[in-house]
């Protein structure tokens, strides 16, 4: 008895507790969010349309947080998401309505968000310029810009096909968007983890330095990193805009960048660099989902939401410190 009392002492002391805690905390977290909201709300939390209204409305900003998983990674951020998105939306409008064709507008749509984050990128590596200025600086242009093409209004389809992308049901049940937000969640992990590339960005954003002397081309890297976040902005773009058939230049895509990076950060993503998983992310954006939902269905004035989301992203980091220093 007394041999197991200190095997069981040593076992915390060494912290390895801690480890199996923490490898799975954004699980345990997410079983603990499900549970309380089901106490909260019984009646209703439960049931299959809840459900699908969490998904179909968290899908849009859940693409950008995959797109942003990637760059906290690679050891970068990306403020300009939502402002992107909105200019991206502006010109997929103009196309759709000049060319009457969803095919190029979409296609239009993703090359546009592709050459974005390219921008993104090529300034952040070669003009060695840190993300976090970059991105702050574009995300004033590309509202800025909106906000004057549109006249501070904004740009309605004129082909209704559009709408089709975001608004069919399958089973007459199962919005679109959600089986898009499905594929490329599994996309996504297959990237992060059994491609060369995935492998590369981990290893830029753990230590640029020791990536450059193994033969990794880090600025191709971080240029590819944006990339793959200007072609998310571009998927949820077109998610947005099809949804109404309209893009507008002030609230649409408002805040999404920290909605992003807080489903990112709850998900396991270190703001460091180095470290997350996607299906640490796809955790995080259910969490965040589901409080946005249980706060809505509780009746919470939605002036306090985002001072919850702060809460928790704030709450998110310290714990992530807190690992860091065992």
């Amino acid at each position: 008895m007394e041999s197991k009392m200190k095997k069981t002492l040593g076992y915390i002391r060494n912290g390895k507790w801690f480890k199996v805690a923490t490898a799975n905390s954004v699980i345990l977290v997410a079983i603990l969010v499900i549970i309380a909201a089901w106490i909260m709300e019984p009646n209703t939390f439960m049931t299959a349309q809840n459900w699908v209204n969490i998904l179909r409305s968290n899908a849009t900003v859940g693409i950008l947080a995959f797109g942003m998983t990637f760059v906290i990674i690679s050891g970068e951020i990306d403020l300009s998401v939502g402002s992107a998105l909105v200019a991206v939306g502006a010109i997929t409008m103009f196309v759709l309505n000049v060319t009457g064709s969803v095919f190029v507008a979409v296609l239009v749509a993703l090359v546009v968000g592709a050459l974005f984050g390219t921008m993104t990128g090529f300034i952040v590596a070669k003009g060695r310029v840190p993300s976090f200025i970059v991105t702050l600086g574009l995300m004033y242009i590309y509202r800025s810009v909106s906000m004057y093409y549109m006249k501070g209004g904004g740009f309605f389809g004129e082909v209704e096909g559009y709408k089709a992308i975001s608004n069919t049901l399958i089973g007459g049940f199962l919005p679109l968007p959600i089986i898009y937000f499905a594929i490329l969640v599994a996309a996504c992990i297959y990237l992060a983890k059994y491609t060369k590339l995935g492998r590369h960005i981990y290893a830029v954003g753990s230590n640029k330095k020791s990536a450059r002397l193994s033969g990794i081309n880090t600025d191709r890297i971080k240029i590819l990193t944006f990339m793959l976040m200007g072609l998310a902005v571009a998927l949820a773009s077109i998610i947005e805009t099809s949804r109404m058939n309209s893009i507008n230049a002030t609230s649409s895509g408002q805040g999404y960048e920290m909605n992003a990076i807080a489903m990112a950060v709850l998900g396991g993503a270190s703001m460091a660099g180095g470290r997350g998983t996607m299906v640490g992310t796809l955790f995080g954006i259910l969490i965040m989902g589901i409080i946005n939902n249980i706060l809505t269905l509780v009746g919470v004035d939605p002036f306090l939401v985002n001072a919850i989301k702060g809460l928790i992203v704030i709450l998110a980091v310290l714990l992530q410190t807190k690992e860091k220093e065992r």
